[in-house]
């Protein structure tokens, strides 16, 4: 579950914008080095992102193709979703063909 924590959806957001090292990372999104480090362990893991090593500094990136790991987050969330709004459109159908055969009752 890559996108799962919201320290992790931020780091995603700040490598949408450009490539940074640890140091512009915890700047940017105020958080320890060590959680920092942490989740871009989880990221560069997932494939969400890429490191290049620049002498004694880290360089992340954003993968060429992160989507896989962010669709392997979402998809069953839009399953669940999706077969809950099937189930409410069904019964609000259903509830309005009801509504309607009732006044057709009532004008006979």
């Amino acid at each position: 579950m890559v996108i799962a924590d919201p320290t992790r959806r931020r780091i995603i957001d700040t490598l949408r914008e450009g490539a940074a090292d640890v140091t512009t990372l915890i700047e940017r999104l105020d958080v320890s080095q060590s959680l920092v480090s942490k989740h871009l362990g989880v990221l560069r893991d997932a494939g969400t992102v890429r490191v290049e090593v620049a002498g004694k500094r880290r360089v992340y990136h954003l993968a060429d193709d992160p989507l896989p790991a962010v669709l392997a987050w979402v998809t069953p969330y839009h399953r669940k979703w999706a077969t809950a709004f099937d189930r409410l459109a069904h019964l609000i159908v259903s509830e309005a063909d009801t509504h309607d055969n009732t006044k057709d009752d009532d004008r006979d």
